[in-house]
């Protein structure tokens, strides 16, 4: 699956997306799996209050199943202006 990392997620992980083989069932297990890959996802995932999560764009939840799903982007949440 492709995961897309937007704004300052891509700055701390430093890179704007990754291919990644998950056996995660929902986009929280996604979540562990990538906050342990490395300090910097760690640190980028250390508080999802700050974080929204679109399913082959869609908005979606932390309770999100991921079956079938082929793109999974992380974003922070959106002001208007």
């Amino acid at each position: 699956m492709k995961v897309l990392y937007f704004a300052w997620l891509r700055e701390r992980i430093g890179a704007a997306s990754e291919e990644i083989e998950s056996a995660a069932t929902d986009v929280s297990g996604l979540v562990a799996e990538l906050a342990a890959r490395s300090e910097a996802h760690a640190l980028a995932f250390s508080d999802m209050r700050a974080v929204r999560v679109a399913l082959d764009q869609q908005l979606g939840t932390l309770d999100a199943p991921l079956a079938g799903v082929r793109e999974v982007a992380f974003f922070p949440p959106m002001t208007g202006g």
